[in-house]
């Protein structure tokens, strides 16, 4: 799966087509082969935080971006099932409040950034401010920007200074020993119609829909333009994105977690080896305590 997977990284210059973009590619995975390929890869992934914990060279953010009902949610579960609570956070973005607001886009998510040994999880991110904003550029005026006090200022060049404030700030992070994972979970429009009325017929479920959640869908084609959008202009190739057929919530999870396993593989962690005056002092330890 790994090298089938490859083909649905957009990275660099390669341009990304939602339309071509599967939303239910399972690698010729089954639920039950994928259960157990998970299991092997919440173990590496643990294996491989504690190496990440104890050499404390990098951090690790991880991304995900979705449309309602993709499989956000579940999947940091999965993910979070693999990894120990003390070397890692999760944040999840909502509406910014009225401090968040008297500052730059960017402010909020800078101050949720993992510690160096430690992976940070952020549910939705940054790029809400180019994903729901761009479907609804009248939150732009919140931000009381200089210069675009009315939704007709906010135009082609305001997006390109956006996605350049991105850009550079993944940059900034990367150069300075942060690894970014970006996750986009592509669900389907049925899909998520199926998911949706499960969330409506389950009363164990209800709370997780809202009537805006419909509003949101009747915008499909321009969260999808945006998704699109954000995705072209913001992959690099230190920092691309990788797209995740979500229809399937088991493949997703499987996938994902292949991906970080295989990242935190590639910085080729190791355990700190003591200088020659602390592995004595190490060995006296151990003949005092030997010696009780």
């Amino acid at each position: 799966m790994k090298n089938e997977f490859k083909g649905l990284i957009v990275q660099g210059d390669k341009k990304f087509s939602i339309k071509n973009a599967k939303t239910d590619y399972t690698g010729g995975y089954n639920k039950e082969k994928a259960k157990d390929a998970l299991v092997n890869a919440k173990i590496e992934i643990n294996h491989l935080q504690e190496k990440l914990y104890a050499a404390n060279s990098h951090s690790v953010l991880i991304i995900f971006q979705a449309m309602d009902a993709a499989g956000k949610d579940s999947a940091i579960e999965h993910v979070m099932s693999g990894l120990n609570p003390q070397g890692c956070q999760v944040f999840s973005f909502k509406v910014p409040t009225s401090e968040e607001y008297e500052h730059d886009f960017l402010w909020r998510h800078y101050k949720a950034l993992p510690e160096r040994g430690r992976i940070g999880i952020h549910n939705r991110s940054h790029y809400e401010n180019v994903l729901v904003c761009k479907v609804h550029p009248e939150y732009i005026l919140s931000e009381n920007i200089p210069g675009y006090s009315h939704v007709k200022k906010i135009d082609k060049q305001f997006w390109k200074q956006r996605y350049d404030s991105i850009r550079n700030f993944e940059e900034h992070l990367s150069s300075n020993g942060t690894v970014i994972l970006k996750f986009f979970l592509n669900v389907s429009k049925e899909e998520q119609k199926l998911r949706f009325l499960e969330r409506i017929d389950d009363p164990t479920k209800n709370w997780k829909f809202s009537s805006g959640d419909i509003k949101e869908r009747a915008l499909w084609d321009d969260y999808m333009k945006a998704y699109e959008d954000a995705i072209n202009e913001t992959s690099t190739e230190k920092n691309p994105w990788h797209i995740i057929p979500a229809d399937k919530k088991w493949f997703a999870r499987l996938a994902i977690s292949e991906i970080i396993a295989d990242k935190l593989k590639g910085l080729n962690l190791k355990f700190p080896v003591l200088v020659e005056e602390e592995a004595a002092k190490l060995q006296l330890s151990k003949e005092s305590l030997m010696s009780e």
